[in-house]
């Protein structure tokens, strides 16, 4: 029976497991969306919420305490600035889950974490996807921009990248090979005229 057993372990040491839920809530307070693991999600519900209720407040004193909880500055600001009035009228439910299917890798449930008044607009994803996709201005093929050169340039160039794989290729010889057998028996010799 699993009395008064709270939470998930998530595979994680306890400092490992409250860093991750740190980082997880300041990624979901910054961006109001996030694709996490199922387990993950139901884990950073009740950490965010309590974060969220803890910003109505609005004193000195919440933020010092939201402050030590979440180290991320950005995260707390935008939490004291923008959520708390977002929230004010709400007694509570700030974030939704919605699952997904598994992830190809290792087939784990994945779902969405949202903030409840994230308005998810469709132009606004596919402008991050077409800029993505452009390639910059300022860059242009090197074939346009670059100035003709001779056959001769292009050889004397090349020459000193040959010389450096030949002498890459001599010094990965020498450290296979046996050591030298002359070098051992100088030795010997050595040690046979001092004893």
């Amino acid at each position: 029976m699993r009395h008064r057993v709270a939470h998930r372990k998530l595979g994680r040491t306890t400092e490992h497991r409250i860093s991750l839920l740190r980082n997880l809530a300041a990624s979901l307070f910054i961006h109001e969306r996030i694709r996490t693991t199922l387990a993950k999600a139901k884990e950073l519900r009740p950490f965010a919420e309590r974060l969220i209720t803890l910003s109505k407040k609005d004193s000195l004193h919440a933020r010092r305490r939201a402050l030590s909880i979440m180290v991320h500055k950005e995260a707390v600001a935008k939490l004291f600035r923008d959520l708390s009035a977002r929230f004010a009228d709400r007694p509570g439910g700030y974030t939704r889950i919605l699952k997904l299917g598994p992830r190809k890798g290792d087939g784990a449930p994945m779902a969405f974490i949202e903030l409840v008044d994230f308005a998810f607009t469709k132009e606004a994803s596919s402008k991050k996807v077409k800029a993505e996709a452009k390639p910059k201005v300022d860059e242009e093929p090197e074939s346009e921009t670059a100035p003709e050169t001779s056959d001769a340039e292009e050889e004397a160039s090349a020459a000193p990248k040959k010389k450096s794989k030949k002498t890459g290729a001599k010094t990965a010889a020498k450290k296979k090979a046996a050591p030298d057998p002359g070098k051992k028996k100088a030795s010997k010799k050595k040690s046979k005229k001092k004893g």
